[in-house]
């Protein structure tokens, strides 16, 4: 198991939190107008072509773009060439690329050797045959070696699909039915885990043409209180127990809203107290804060892990679940006279590309050490952001883990939800996101893309020179706040 990670020090988690709730307490601060009316104008400038696009796409699909990720403000750009640390739209712009498809490039974008292996396979198994393929046997081997605690691993089309079939396993393995999970925290898109999104304690308001029934037994508390996932876990066990606690070990949105240091430890230490699993969803961590994951960072071994992203080293088909011998066999268990099986399928799942370009991107992370470069250039733009927030004078909050960077402008996701209140909150929510999409908007003007003007993932390809050159746009920005 490699014991090299990304993430240099552990952040105090307490000082990230009364900094949240001292910008909270402070109004919106939005760009200037005649700023923001120059941002607005590069992309009715600079983009025409992107906008002609996707005027277009919207007549065919809905909300013009195919991807939740690809909503920006004022439209979607085009992207045509994604090249290590830079993308490339249709109208010729050239951008640093921290979105880096939502967290699964670490290598950078396109990466040429991958890209190689790419051309490779497709050239000999083409992207999918129906049968078994090498490479399935290779990555899950690989795997092994960096995460003991996945004994087994079975590799699926997304990180959704995984988690439905943790949950599944989870509960024929333990003969219990509920499910918790920690508020504000994404795990996929089925009907169960549409519960407690992007803001603690909002249960089923998103959850709409879900009926009541699918989250019935899913249950959310508040991600750092050891307290609450006590009581809650006590409470069932008066009805029919646990079957498992689902949690990202960085804290909900990827580590957007952190954990304390020891917190999994004090999970771990409840799930085995009350017989429930613990499940680790590892989409984003998996590979990007080290070969061994988040697991392997903090130490805790869980019983079931789900994976994504970086497991198919950027190309389609992302997905896996790995864990206990003993549980994913339950995966194979129809083939057996008389068992019970946790019923999965997926004809694209472990297509031979996903597979081969998993296992080689895992291979050359190792040999590159790019969690560790990542890392190293999360640190510096999160430490470059936070001198510039202390230089402009401004209560914004910079944090990061390794590569996993956050900015908090105006804290739209940490509005608390009080009872009677509940109005004031969303039209509150409201306006601060419109707010970050601003922000969001106005980065990309100045040649960034971000993950909702908010979130920052870093790659190997992210020199000192990107990072400084990113630190003077972001200035640029700053330099255009209006101040109240």
């Amino acid at each position: 198991m490699s014991s090299k990670f990304g993430i240099s020090t552990y952040h105090n988690t307490q000082a990230i939190y009364q900094n949240l709730d001292k910008l909270l307490q402070q109004p919106i601060l939005g760009i200037k107008e005649d700023a923001m009316t120059n941002y607005l104008n590069y992309f009715e400038i600079k983009c025409q072509k992107s906008k002609h696009i996707i005027t277009e796409a919207k007549q065919y699909i809905p909300g013009g773009v195919q991807h939740n990720l690809a909503f920006n403000y004022p439209f979607p750009i085009v992207v045509t060439r994604a090249e290590g640390a830079h993308l490339y739209d249709v109208d010729g712009n050239k951008y640093i690329d921290f979105l880096q498809g939502g967290g699964p490039t670490i290598l950078g974008s396109n990466y040429p050797a991958i890209r190689d292996k790419a051309i490779e396979v497709l050239s000999t198994a083409g992207p999918v045959t129906g049968l078994f393929h090498e490479y399935e046997l290779k990555i899950a081997k690989q795997i092994h070696s960096y995460m003991p605690s996945i004994e087994m691993f079975r590799m699926l089309g997304s990180g959704t699909e995984s988690v439905m079939t943790a949950l599944r396993i989870a509960r024929l393995a333990t003969k219990k039915k509920k499910i918790i999970k920690m508020g504000g925290a994404y795990h996929g898109w089925s009907d169960q885990m549409v519960y407690g999104l992007h803001i603690p304690g909002t249960r089923r308001f998103e959850a709409h043409g879900i009926p009541a029934a699918c989250s019935r037994h899913t249950q959310e508390v508040y991600p750092n209180n050891i307290g609450a996932l006590e009581r809650k876990l006590q409470w069932n066990k008066l009805r029919g127990g646990t079957a498992a606690v689902i949690l990202e070990p960085l804290g909900p949105e990827s580590g957007t809203r952190p954990v304390d240091r020891d917190y999994n430890q004090k999970v771990r230490d409840l799930c085995d107290k009350y017989g429930a699993l613990l499940i680790f969803d590892e989409v984003v961590t998996a590979f990007r804060v080290g070969l061994g994951g988040a697991q392997g960072y903090f130490g805790i071994k869980p019983d079931l892990t789900i994976f994504g992203k970086i497991v198919a080293g950027g190309y389609p088909a992302a997905g896996g679940i790995g864990g206990r011998k003993d549980l994913i066999s339950y995966l194979a268990a129809g083939l057996e006279s008389g068992k019970k099986r946790a019923y999965c399928g997926g004809t694209m799942a472990a297509n031979p590309l996903s597979a081969a370009m998993g296992y080689y991107t895992l291979k050359e992370i190792e040999r590159t050490d790019a969690c560790v470069k990542a890392g190293q250039a999360g640190d510096q733009i999160t430490q470059g952001l936070q001198k510039l927030i202390e230089d402009y004078e401004l209560p914004y909050v910079a944090y990061n883990q390794g590569s996993i960077n956050h900015l908090e402008t105006v804290g739209a996701m940490f509005i608390k939800l009080f009872g009677l209140q509940i109005f004031k909150a969303l039209k509150e929510i409201k306006a601060r996101k419109f707010a970050m999409e601003q922000y969001g908007a106005a980065y990309m003007a100045e040649g960034m893309v971000t993950l909702a003007g908010s979130r920052l993932y870093t790659s190997m390809a992210d020199t000192p020179d990107v990072i400084a050159d990113a630190l003077q746009r972001f200035e640029r920005v700053f330099q255009n706040i209006q101040k109240k």
